[in-house]
């Protein structure tokens, strides 16, 4: 059980492993590097490539494991069109060619506009890249990290980060997104085997 040795602990001394695990992988670190470079508004760097280096980190797994791609949101309400979208999407893929998984960048001001078509429900119009981290299906997910101003790791964490070092995967219910609580939940189970999943 030594995968749980941070669960359970207080929150202090999981964010300092949690920050240490992930600036110490590799994929997390140039990704954050480059992010940084890149100069976005109110960036953050979210969920599955974070989360998962945590549990691959903690069970022994290598470094990528699992992991399909790096989540980049970004916030900025001056042009919601999505051409404008568009072209931080195409100067972000020409910054981050030869990362070794693809970077997906999103701008979180536009949720709102493309969200019921996708989905069929709407979505409350965000004011930040972190509160849109609050509305992820599954409360584990909910975590994103950044540079500061001082190059220090940044951490965004709502709901804390003890369902991460627990390898629970816990519904957040304040939207109606129990497919997307339940397909990630067994994916991950699938690649992780350690994890449990908490009924939406």
């Amino acid at each position: 059980m030594d995968h749980l040795r941070y669960s359970g602990l207080p929150f202090e001394t999981q964010r300092m492993a949690f920050l240490e695990i992930v600036s110490a992988d590799p994929l997390v670190r140039e990704a954050l590097t480059h992010a940084r470079a890149l100069g976005l508004a109110d960036w953050l760097v979210v969920s599955g490539a974070l989360y998962n280096s945590v549990w691959n980190h903690l069970t022994g797994k290598p470094p990528g494991y699992g992991i399909k791609d790096v989540d980049l949101f970004y916030f900025d309400d001056s042009d919601l069109s999505y051409e404008a979208e568009d072209a931080v999407i195409r100067r972000a893929a020409a910054h981050f060619e030869g990362l070794p998984l693809p970077v997906e960048v999103r701008n979180q001001a536009r949720v709102h506009l493309w969200y019921p078509q996708k989905f069929g429900q709407s979505c409350p119009r965000y004011t930040s890249s972190s509160e849109s981290v609050s509305y992820f299906a599954s409360k584990t997910h909910a975590v994103g990290v950044r540079h500061d101003a001082d190059g220090q790791l940044d951490l965004v964490a709502p709901f804390g980060l003890d369902d991460i070092f627990s390898f629970r995967i816990v519904p957040n219910r304040v939207m109606d997104n129990q497919r997307t609580h339940e397909v990630k939940g067994k994916r991950a189970k699938e690649t992780w085997p350690e994890i449990s999943v908490v009924p939406w």
